[in-house]
Formats: structure tokens, sequence, C-alpha cells
């Protein structure tokens, strides 16, 4: 008796997402990470993947102004949801502030990990919960800069809130 060969079945579905700030109709396979989604098909190359096991932040983005792992979540599971990567910062032609700020204070030296680190000073912003030094350290924790660009990156953090505060 000869054995039937099983064929695999790719599982897809059809999700709408707005990437910065345009709406996308995708099919994707339900396996496939945020930030495969966002690197592959759709060459927004700026989050980077680094440790691919949500240690390193290197992948940090805003989902729906929050910020996220997008190594650590599946793309299907946002469906209309509004994501914004580094490359959706600048708007006509002038950089976010966060980003001029690191600039300024010269917070990074190889930059693979600046994308994430943007993100997540702008999600620590929104999430307004940093108050002290203490707070920014132990709020951006999760995002590595094997460089050690730290001490400029708090300045920047510290800087951005001072800034937002004001506003």
């Amino acid at each position: 008796m000869q054995e039937k060969a099983l064929s695999p079945t790719v599982s897809t579905e059809i999700i709408t997402l707005t990437i910065n700030g345009t709406s996308k109709q995708l099919e994707v396979e339900v396996w496939t990470s945020l930030l495969d989604l966002l690197r592959e098909p759709l060459d927004l190359t700026g989050t980077k993947k680094g440790c691919d096991h949500g240690q390193c932040g290197a992948c940090t983005i805003l989902l729906d102004g929050k910020r996220i792992n997008s190594c650590l979540t599946l793309a299907v599971m946002h469906d209309g949801s509004e994501l914004t990567t580094i490359e959706g910062l600048a708007q006509d032609g002038e950089l976010h502030p966060v980003q001029q700020a690191f600039i300024d204070h010269d917070a990074f030296q190889c930059g693979y990990c600046t994308p994430g680190q943007i993100c997540s000073t702008i999600g620590l912003i929104n999430e307004g919960k940093a108050k002290t030094l203490d707070d920014i350290r132990d709020l951006m924790s999760g995002n590595i800069c094997r460089c050690g660009a730290y001490t400029n990156i708090v300045k920047v953090v510290q800087e951005a809130l001072e800034r937002n505060h004001k506003a």
C-alpha cells in the first residue's frame, strides 16, 4: 500500500492596516510577525531585526500610538490598527522633533538601534509615566544599544519630555 503525501496548506488572512498614514489591504500568512511583514513585502527596513525574541528593542514601532516589539506579535492580530515606523515620523520633509534631538545630541553611533530607540522614546512620551531620570532609564531599558550611546539617549528623552510638558 502506497502512502499519500500530505500537501501543506498555506493559511492566509486579509487584513487592513494603516501604515505611516496610508491604508493597506494585505494578504498575510497567519504566522507572519509584524516585523517580517514590515521588512519583507512592504520594504520598510528602518525597523530592524535584532534578536527576534523581544529582548533588544531594535524592532520597536508604534501601534496605535503605543510602543511595541514588532517581532513578538503576529500581523493578523492587528487588523484595523494604525502603525507608525521610523519612516513615517518625518512630516513634509521635516524630521520629527525626537529624530532631530537624536542628531543634535549625537545619540547614536552605528545607528542600528536608533529607529527602535526613537520610536520607543515617542511611545514613552505618549505613555506619560516617565518623571525622573531613573524612570527614563527604567522605561527605556528594553532598548539595547551595543555602542553605548545611553548617556546621550537619556539626554534626548529628558529633553523631549521637557519639551512635551511645555507644549
